[in-house]
């Protein structure tokens, strides 16, 4: 009490009696980066602002909706062993054009179908005036001299313990070296993060292995624990028919002479009499031509298939959530199946995944999507970039400890500056003590008693000289047991002699 006693009287001091409390920080808030029609809220601009949001419905008031890409028909290239379809009798294939790749607002709707919540989002650009295409570019991510580098926006925020960037991936291979590692690195310098990444593109002419390889041989070896990598591509259910139409086609492409049927080109003439068709107008025509020739609809359904193929890190940005909010961030975030997908674009048997889940030379382990008959498209591997570390192969144990250190770090904020004596000892080791019990019996520790679990040494004698107390160090070591997945079952069977 800090008050001097003057006057006779009972005076009452309430006094705690129990130690203060650590409180688990969220684990599963990504924060996706690339480009968004819009970027504004109040009319204030939202670009290179990370900015908070709860729901779809959230990100479609301040983000806009999605772009409209334009596409082609072209001959096949033998070569590419592009999947074709006839139009009067001649092999065609759709192509989209240039400038025209946009993965982003289809990644964040697959990242809520697939059990998304709370994420940030960082516009680094807007396509809303740009009706056309626009360019991705890496120094829209790192930085120039006109632009700044997100990453160092990042490190502004706390709450994020995700990182997504879905668009950059159109860039291939140059994407790697560029802003992946860059990823990787601000994850290690935060130590409160972990990057979600993609694999380029796989076509069918593609070989697996070089896929693999050009992304090992560009990711670097640094802080790759810090993230992991998913292949292939998924191809999904996001992009609805509704939402495909003739504006999907390229100028250069003439409907009246391209439809064979007759009511086609009728439709066609009547509709290019009109200069400027409101909206009503294009939809009547849209279905008209719907109604008058199927080989406008096998046209669209060419370019929505294409649209309907997305990178993979949206919807492991959702399974992750799915899984930590369901089970806890101590679950392996796989053998989970994917919704709102119907296939991953390239079956990889498991023999080609022994290479990709385990790699001798640098440990860059690949997880793989892959379908199971019955059962759906599965989510079938747990590793991190840093596969052949023990302390770091899982994402689930990185996670788990970065979930640990930051929920510590924060708690024990309240006792800088407090004297570094027993008191102040006993009182930091009970609370991470119980901390730590309470995730033991959640079952993200092992071990079949507490001091099996964990361990918390504190004081003078024990991790500290009296040299660290005239230096004004309070040391604290902790020790974890963290669960791991059981990636291989090996049951063994073996025949008996007949007893009696």
């Amino acid at each position: 009490m800090a008050s001097t006693f003057m006057t006779p009287g009972v005076y009452i001091e309430e006094k705690n009696a129990f130690p203060s409390s650590i409180t688990a920080v969220e684990t599963a808030v990504p924060v996706f980066i690339g480009y968004t029609q819009k970027a504004e809220r109040n009319g204030r601009s939202l670009i290179h602002k990370p900015t908070r949001i709860s729901s779809f419905a959230e990100y479609l008031e301040h983000f806009g909706s999605e772009f409209k890409p334009r596409f082609t028909l072209g001959d096949p290239d033998p070569a590419k062993k592009e999947e074709t379809f006839n139009i009067n009798g001649k092999a065609s294939v759709v192509k989209i054009k240039d400038n025209n790749t946009a993965y982003f607002y289809n990644s964040i709707r697959l990242f809520y179908g697939n059990g998304g919540s709370i994420c940030y989002i960082l516009s680094v650009g807007t396509y809303g005036d740009q009706p056309d295409g626009f360019p991705i570019a890496a120094d829209d991510f790192i930085g120039s001299d006109t632009k700044p580098n997100v990453f160092s926006l990042l490190e502004k925020e706390v709450e994020p313990t995700l990182v997504v960037i879905p668009d950059i991936i159109a860039l291939g291979k140059d994407s790697y070296t560029s802003v992946y590692t860059q990823v990787l690195q601000h994850c290690a310098g935060m130590q409160s993060r972990f990057g979600i990444f993609d694999l380029e593109k796989q076509a069918p002419s593609d070989v697996l292995n070089d896929v693999v390889e050009g992304f090992r041989d560009q990711i670097g070896v640094n802080s790759l624990n810090y993230g992991a990598a998913y292949h292939p591509w998924l191809k999904t259910t996001i992009v609805q028919p509704d939402e495909v139409d003739f504006e999907n086609l390229d100028a250069s492409i003439d409907l009246e002479k391209l439809l064979p049927e007759e009511a086609a080109p009728l439709i066609v003439q009547k509709f290019k009499t009109n200069a400027t068709p409101d909206k009503s107008t294009k939809k009547n025509y849209h279905q008209s031509l719907k109604a008058a020739s199927p080989t406008y609809v096998h046209i669209l359904d060419e370019i929505r298939s294409q649209m309907n193929e997305l990178p993979p890190s949206g919807g492991i940005a959702g399974i992750y959530t799915l899984v930590d909010n369901s089970r806890g961030v101590w679950k392996a975030p796989a053998n989970v199946s994917l919704s709102m997908v119907t296939a991953p674009t390239v079956n990889i048997s498991g023999e080609e995944q022994k290479s990709l889940n385990v790699d001798i030379m640098a440990g860059k382990s690949i997880n793989v999507i892959r379908p199971f008959t019955g059962v759906g498209t599965l989510v079938w591997g747990a590793r991190t970039l840093d596969g052949n570390s023990l302390d770091w192969r899982y994402i689930n144990v990185r996670r788990t400890l970065i979930m640990i250190e930051q929920s510590i770090k924060l708690a024990t904020r309240a006792y800088v500056f407090e004297a570094n004596d027993a008191t102040t000892w006993i009182t930091v080791k009970s609370m991470i003590n119980n901390f730590l019990q309470n995730l033991w019996k959640q079952g993200a520790l092992a071990g079949a008693a507490p001091e099996q679990a964990f361990d918390v040494q504190v004081g003078l004698g024990a991790t500290m000289t009296p040299q660290d107390i005239l230096e004004g160090q309070m040391l604290i070591t902790v020790k974890v047991a963290l669960t791991r997945p059981a990636e291989f079952i090996v049951i063994t069977f073996q025949q008996q002699m007949q007893l009696s």
